[in-house]
């Protein structure tokens, strides 16, 4: 299985606390109590394989179709809706766009990858509370970073297209391992949110854009398409 390399410090911890406990398990067992010393080692075993789960990294075969815009993140669709009247709403010359929301619980893999080819326009972090990710109030008052890039498809206009990741309950920190004016492509991984938490993705509420998931769809980042330009529609 391969581990997020945004997890090192965490996963190195988790080893050498892991160590520890087997180890005092074992003298536990011999020096003492048997059932008692087996079980530490038994719960040590199985919460440090619990705690790797959350920074598991596995690869994804990402869609070659040029019109199509996959997820940024693992999860379930929580909620697709119109934005209007909102700070987003400001990339978008005004208009409305759509938003996509994908809540993660501490079962899926964490990594975020971008949803298309797209060179990062800016960068803005928000500190905030630390509401469940479910939550209505998770979009608009917990931490989060948002990244506004500038998105290009095959025979067509360049677009704006807005990645959030926002904090839960449970997730107190957020990596975004990107800088303002870099280039990523689709499916490349460039954070993480570490443990529960919510990733909202933003595009233009325009036809030619044709929603490919539903509420309630579960989505893997990186291979599921969540989004088709339609060059018809245009």
């Amino acid at each position: 299985m391969k581990f997020s390399n945004y997890a090192s410090r965490e996963l190195k911890t988790a080893w050498i606390m892991a160590f520890a406990f087997v180890i005092a398990g074992f003298l536990i067992a011999f020096l003492w109590e048997v059932a008692a010393g087996f079980t530490l080692c038994g719960l040590t075993v199985l919460i440090w394989l619990s705690f790797s789960m959350f920074f598991r990294d596995p690869e994804r075969n990402i869609p070659q179709d040029p019109d199509i815009l996959v997820s940024p993140a693992d999860g379930v669709v929580r909620d697709i809706e119109l934005v209007t009247n909102a700070p987003e709403n400001e990339y978008y010359e005004g208009g409305n766009a759509v938003r996509i929301g994908i809540f993660l619980s501490v079962l899926d893999v964490h990594i975020n990858r971008a949803p298309c080819d797209l060179e990062v326009k800016e960068i803005t972090k928000r500190k905030g509370k630390y509401h469940d990710a479910r939550s209505p109030q998770a979009s608009e008052e917990n931490e989060a970073v948002t990244m506004v890039g500038q998105a290009k498809l095959e025979d067509t206009g360049s677009f704006t297209v807005i990645v959030r990741q926002i904090s839960g309950a449970i997730a107190k920190r957020i990596v975004c391992d990107v800088q303002e004016g870099a280039t990523l492509f689709k499916g490349q991984r460039y954070g993480m949110i570490k443990f529960g938490s919510r990733t909202e993705l933003f595009f233009p509420a325009k036809s030619c854009f044709e929603l490919t998931v539903k509420v309630g769809d579960r989505v893997h980042a990186g291979s599921t398409p969540v989004l088709r330009f339609n060059k018809k529609a245009v």
